[in-house]
């Protein structure tokens, strides 16, 4: 029987002739693990569908912090559940709410991990919604004022990064405004810039207490159908002063990330949203699944998209397996 005298399986052969060859290399320098404060002391309660992660006082998230610094993660994106709640969502900009106080007590104790803040309102509001509300209807402009004075907040608090996940119009240049004339040159800015109005996104509205109270997010998250609208997105945020690009979320939109990749040359980052992770952990425990060669797999296959940096629940696993 004849064939192309080239056999690709020649490259195949053993461990490390594929690893001489290998294209993408997943690190754990590509991570960013999320958690969640709340307010109070030594708390550490499992989010039940999340399993896993943990709703953490600062105490703990400062303990946690460490942990992961010593695993090699560079970075954290810092969430929370505020002590109260109002129509404007005044508690993501209150210095003594958990977000702030977790992220003055992470810099201090492990300054050499990146803290990356995440801006929007939901989580705050008496709502549910992310902005400020004109009956039914989030008032874009006045929304973005709001969200300049978390992002404020939080750069005084100690972050590195700002991350505004709202998806209002012409938030970055307000944001690039407000942190410029405050005296933040140096805070680099991650854009959610293409967040899709996503059903994976369930578990992390458990984690968060940030569901709306009515309606949905379509006003003003993407139509998942969409991708050219992507490009949209991603171009504009790239002209109002955007350093990072984020997808959101990231397994089942790798088709965005690669269209993105082939488009912009500034560091993209995808987001392994809650969804995404519960499903691996919920197949993981029932035994179906191989935990690790699944999870390695699905972040490899962002990095082989395109993606620069990856937000997951799973980083913490991750680095532990990438070190063996």
């Amino acid at each position: 029987m004849k064939f192309n005298t080239l056999r690709p399986r020649r490259l195949r052969l053993s461990a490390p002739i594929r690893n001489m060859v290998c294209e993408n290399t997943l690190t754990v320098h590509d991570l960013i693990y999320p958690i969640f404060v709340v307010s109070g002391n030594c708390i550490k309660e499992e989010i039940p569908s999340m399993p896993g992660c943990y709703h953490l006082s600062v105490d703990q998230a400062v303990k946690l912090a460490r942990e992961i610094y010593d695993l090699g993660i560079p970075a954290v994106e810092i969430f929370g559940l505020p002590t109260y709640k109002d129509d404007v969502g005044s508690s993501a900009w209150d210095m003594t709410s958990p977000v702030q106080q977790a992220m003055m007590a992470v810099k201090k104790n492990v300054p050499n991990l990146i803290i990356v803040g995440d801006v929007c309102l939901c989580q705050y509001t008496s709502h549910g919604h992310c902005g400020k509300l004109c009956n039914h209807y989030v008032d874009n402009d006045a929304t973005i004022e709001l969200l300049s004075k978390i992002a404020i907040s939080q750069a005084k608090s100690g972050a590195d990064i700002i991350a505004p996940s709202d998806m209002m119009d012409g938030r970055i240049a307000a944001i690039r405004s407000a942190l410029d004339r405050n005296g933040f040159q140096n805070i680099s800015i991650m854009s959610y810039a293409v967040k899709y109005a996503s059903a994976y996104y369930g578990p992390f509205r458990d984690a968060a207490d940030s569901a709306p109270q009515f309606g949905d997010r379509r006003q003003y998250q993407m139509d998942p159908a969409n991708s050219r609208e992507a490009m949209k997105e991603i171009d504009l945020d790239m002209e109002e002063g955007a350093d990072i690009i984020m997808i959101k979320p990231a397994m089942t939109y790798l088709d965005i990330v690669r269209q993105a990749r082939d488009r912009i040359d500034r560091p993209i980052a995808v987001y392994n949203v809650s969804g995404e992770y519960a499903m691996v952990k919920a197949a993981a425990l029932n035994g179906w699944i191989d935990e690790r060669q699944i999870v390695l797999e699905s972040l490899t296959s962002m990095k082989r998209a395109g993606a620069d940096i990856i937000i997951t629940y799973h980083a913490i696993d991750a680095a532990r397996w990438l070190q063996k």
